[in-house]
């Protein structure tokens, strides 16, 4: 059975995504700072055309505290997110909006995933979002508390085959590839 039967997932639909870990490869201790940084990991432009069909919001939120320690600005982050958002657009997906939390960790900040910030932001400026009819796809503990305090449907994206605490999971894959061919 194809997810979207299974949730009935059609254009009424949001999908949030982390991007770390999801769209680019994570660096481990570090922080992408900057275009020459970011690597897109396999099949996510060819996932995001797919998802790009299926959903009709497509909401990339993203914890950037390398911000708050000073390791990168916020116009480094943008840059990434401008180059990020050139190539999806190039391969024939779509993001519609990029929200990020700059802020340290310690300073629980509700921007801050898995504070709920970065979420009512994203539905103030998209007024049809309906948390009930959305899906999380991350790769880590704090996206899924995200998206579970929000009531969404969370897919767990483990391209590093961890092992992940499924109190918050409802749904696994092991790549967003692979989540973008169970929606079709």
């Amino acid at each position: 059975m194809k997810i979207t039967d299974q949730y009935h997932i059609d254009k009424n639909w949001t999908l949030f995504l982390d991007r770390d870990g999801v769209i680019n490869r994570r660096l481990v201790d570090n922080y992408v700072k900057g275009t020459e940084e970011f690597e897109f990991l396999p099949g996510v432009l060819d996932a995001m055309k797919i998802i790009g069909r299926v959903f009709g919001h497509i909401i990339v939120v993203s914890n950037q505290q390398g911000v708050g320690k000073g390791m990168m600005s916020r116009a480094d982050v943008e840059l990434v997110h401008d180059f990020m958002l050139k190539h999806i657009e190039k391969y024939g997906g779509r993001i519609d909006g990029i929200y990020y939390s700059p802020h340290l960790e310690a300073e629980n900040n509700p921007m801050r995933k898995p504070g709920t910030g970065m979420g009512l932001k994203a539905r103030k400026d998209h007024p049809d979002i309906d948390f009930q009819r959305a899906v999380m796809a991350g790769d880590t503990i704090t996206d899924m508390q995200f998206g579970r305090s929000l009531g969404m449907v969370n897919v767990l994206i483990n391209t590093d085959n961890m092992q992940v605490d499924k109190t918050y999971v409802d749904l696994e894959f092991g790549s967003l590839k692979e989540f973008a061919e169970a929606l079709i």
